[in-house]
């Protein structure tokens, strides 16, 4: 308790710190119109002109050209994209008319687009604006300015890392935040079920997240999946990773013989698709698989391991697929781990008496868990959203009391079956959304308490 309170004082610094750090950022806005002379007002009007009134032409004819493209931009397409942003579309489309109509999916993509656009816009502005002050002073202090030749020759040497991440960034923004911020941003509209294009979408501010967790059809589903979610990631976590470091250590020990053909076995498991472990095994525990066959032949009658009635059944058996694919993972991980841990540690516990859970409390698992925690924390992240587990063994069954959902879902399995097979993209997006925010907050705690970040220095 004394650590997360800590931890959520020092969050409460940082934030009072903050204004402290903006007054800092906002003195240097202020010096600059200020003491600006006026080349630098001029550059404030028009992008470049600042420079090329010092006689910067190359700088100063891209800045403005930037400036120029800009408002073309904006008179052409941009304006209207922000604008549809906001109204998702004013027309809708009627066949018999022969009218097209908004497609709102299209505008809300597109408005996004344009906002980003802006925002680079502003950051080539200001540094237009950084770059003519700096080149005032200087002249102000009889000092040659930075010629356009040096900066570009800089961009290859000295600035050469920003050079080399200009493209990946500019992609990040395209391919990955683009597509998030879509996908946030459709948790607060009205898209899924019978609205779809060519019917215009619309905001519905905070809707979604009232209907999932409010009384309702979604609410009561929501929170049996979450409850049995975080059940299954702790669970699925734990077992997987005391499992593969209880099995590094019996393979670490000298007495035990032919290590390399028992490290095999697990390593073969692990080399196998997963989705391939999972169907094998769906074939094993069906009606007409070999295990229910073994015991209709004894006189049995079959057991339906998976099916509609099957729920802490088919659980643990998850656990035990999830098992069998994850372990081997684990264990080449704490294999190397093991081998760096000095041995000399375990020689005076030794003579001190310690016994050997002594020794495992002490030393082996403080030095593991330090080393591992971030690869915990992924472990937990990807079991929390382990789509593959219960969808290949279990999927496509609905159970009474879950809306589109089974008693063995997860939260991703239920965002799948609620957006892609049945539409509500809106629900679907709200979903991923609260995914999301849990995911991040466990995660970032438990990594800021771990000892990995607080006892770095410890373990040098």
């Amino acid at each position: 308790m004394k650590k997360i309170k800590s931890f959520f004082k020092s969050i409460q610094a940082r934030i009072k710190n903050l204004p402290k750090q903006l007054s800092f950022k906002f003195k240097g806005a202020k010096e600059i119109v200020t003491q600006g002379n006026g080349k630098v007002s001029a550059s404030m009007v028009v992008m470049g002109l600042g420079q090329l009134m010092y006689k910067q032409w190359a700088k100063g004819l891209m800045f403005l050209f930037i400036q120029v493209a800009f408002i073309a931009y904006l008179v052409l397409v941009g304006a209207s994209d922000l604008f549809g942003f906001f109204t998702l579309g004013q027309q809708e489309s009627n066949a018999w008319y022969g009218i097209e109509g908004d497609n709102s999916v299209v505008m809300l993509i597109m408005g996004i687009l344009s906002i980003l656009i802006i925002i680079l816009y502003i950051v080539m502005y200001i540094a237009n604006i950084k770059d003519v002050y700096h080149t005032q002073c200087a002249v102000d202090t009889l000092k040659k300015p930075v010629g356009f030749k040096q900066e570009l020759g800089a961009l290859l040497d000295k600035s050469f890392h920003k050079t080399a991440l200009a493209l990946p960034v500019v992609g990040v923004c395209v391919f990955s935040i683009l597509p998030i911020i879509f996908m946030i941003l459709i948790a607060f509209t009205n898209y899924g079920g019978d609205i779809v294009p060519p019917a215009l979408v619309d905001w519905v501010g905070l809707e979604n997240f009232k209907r999932i967790l409010s009384l309702g059809q979604f609410a009561p589903t929501f929170f049996k999946i979450f409850g049995w979610n975080m059940l299954w990631a702790v669970l699925a976590t734990a077992i997987n990773y005391f499992a593969g470091l209880g099995l590094a250590l019996l393979l670490n020990k000298k007495c035990v013989k032919g290590k390399v053909i028992w490290r095999a076995f697990p390593i073969l498991a692990y080399a196998i698709p997963g989705f391939i472990t999972l169907l094998g095994f769906k074939f094993m525990f069906s009606y007409g698989g070999p295990i229910n066959y073994y015991i209709t032949q004894g006189g049995g009658e079959g057991i339906g391991f998976l099916g509609l009635d099957a729920k802490w059944t088919a659980r643990f058996i998850g656990l035990a697929v999830n098992a069998w694919i994850s372990i081997p993972s684990t264990m080449l991980l704490a294999t190397g781990i093991l081998s760096n841990i000095n041995t000399d540690l375990y020689e005076a516990a030794r003579v001190d008496g310690a016994s050997a859970w002594k020794q495992f409390i002490k030393i082996t698992l403080p030095y593991v868990l330090f080393a591992t925690t971030p690869v915990l924390i992924s472990q937990f992240i990807g079991n929390f959203n382990n789509f593959g587990i219960f969808y290949f063994l279990r999927g496509g069954l609905y159970v009474d009391g879950y809306f589109l959902a089974s008693d063995t879902d997860l939260l991703i399995n239920w965002l799948y079956n609620m957006s892609i097979d049945n539409n509500y993209y809106s629900i679907g997006a709200a979903i991923s959304l609260v995914i999301f925010i849990i995911t991040s907050v466990i995660s970032l705690t438990v990594y800021v308490l771990s000892p990995s970040y607080k006892q770095e220095e410890t373990f040098r």
